[in-house]
């Protein structure tokens, strides 16, 4: 809109404008008389709606073609941003740009998708994605017979557990899930960090375990574990991470371990002790132990679960099962259990190069 004018040379009252009148000098002179040399009012552009001020701040300029060019730029603005976001965060958020932007080349990530979109977030796709990295493992020793699980890491045969189920062993059977029998090895040991690496012998295209990152776990978080308790090959059950870092102290002593293997109807894991705040649990722990911190979890745990594998929702190992609370008859009654604790996953990742190199300590 313009202001009208008179033809007397004197400006009317303007016109009331619902935008505001962006000419507010004129109005305070509404009653005086034009000045012969001033020269007139500039003329608005008839065909362009009055926009108010435009982003330099100047008044009355038309609002379309600087729209316009924000158009332009705004796609490539947005995804310099994504780019940029993407640099910084890298990992598994990385994972979460390219689910959004439908991207095909993504950052290495410590943690990956393992279950199906269709079955995400839902145990039973933990369960079916997950259950083919996971085995049984026989030992046999002079104190008798232990049985444990085991998380399969390469596609040849190469088997995280714990240090106590395979320790002492004369030799070790691992049964895959689907049923398959071998033989395997004792590669390297760590009873400080209660870890061990076993090989399968003549073992060839096996379903390799994503290992996550045990670090971005958080309490509350939901969690599945898949072991052989009592035999049971391919058991799953599920909760959720009920505290971090604890301080779980367990056995060193090798002599200590294959007289706990040899108890509890032969289950490495079952009777195996442990320390947790100033008290034993599941027997005597010797006087040779070790402390490492602990991821807790309320995930059932039984006899066998030991060396066996805490996934995230994603199907990623976050921990390996290592110590159970089994309550006695006597103490059966006094409410659920709940008590079990797993070695972080960035632990073993770390231990890896040692326990290929041969460790036995």
């Amino acid at each position: 809109m313009t202001e009208s004018l008179r033809r007397d040379g004197e400006y009317e009252h303007a016109q009331e404008n619902p935008y505001g009148n962006p000419y507010q000098g004129a109005r305070q002179h509404a009653s005086s008389p034009v000045n012969p040399e001033w020269p007139p009012p500039p003329a608005q552009p008839p065909a362009a709606p009055y926009a108010g001020f435009a982003d330099d701040g100047q008044p009355g300029q038309p609002a379309q073609p600087q729209q316009k060019h924000r158009a332009r730029r705004g796609p490539l603005a947005l995804l310099a941003a994504v780019a940029i976001a993407a640099a910084a965060v890298g990992g598994g958020t990385a994972y979460g740009i390219q689910e959004l932007t439908g991207g095909d080349t993504v950052a290495a990530a410590t943690s990956t998708n393992v279950v199906p979109s269709s079955q995400k977030g839902t145990v039973s796709g933990v369960a079916k994605a997950v259950s083919p990295s996971i085995v049984e493992i026989s030992a046999t020793s002079n104190a008798g017979s232990s049985t444990g699980s085991g998380v399969i890491i390469t596609g040849d045969g190469e088997i995280i557990t714990n240090n106590h189920v395979v320790s002492g062993a004369s030799s070790v059977k691992v049964r895959t899930s689907d049923g398959k029998q071998y033989t395997a090895e004792v590669v390297g040991t760590d009873s400080k960090k209660d870890l061990a690496l076993i090989k399968l012998e003549n073992a060839s295209g096996l379903k390799a375990a994503s290992l996550g990152d045990s670090d971005a776990v958080g309490v509350g978080d939901q969690v599945v574990a898949i072991g052989s308790p009592e035999g049971l090959t391919g058991t799953v059950t599920s909760g959720i991470v009920s505290a971090l870092d604890r301080d779980v102290t367990v056995s060193t002593d090798e002599g200590q371990q294959q007289q706990q293997q040899g108890q509890g109807q032969g289950q490495g894991g079952g009777q195996w002790p442990f320390e947790f705040g100033g008290q034993e649990f599941n027997g005597d722990t010797g006087s040779s132990t070790t402390t490492y911190k602990a991821i807790q979890t309320d995930a059932s745990l039984n006899p066998g679960n030991s060396g066996g594998a805490l996934i995230d929702m994603n199907g990623n190992i976050i921990g390996i099962n290592s110590a159970m609370y089994s309550a006695t008859e006597a103490s059966a009654s006094a409410g659920s259990v709940g008590l079990g604790f797993a070695i972080p996953v960035n632990t073993v990742k770390a231990d890896l190069p040692d326990l290929r190199a041969g460790a036995s300590n």
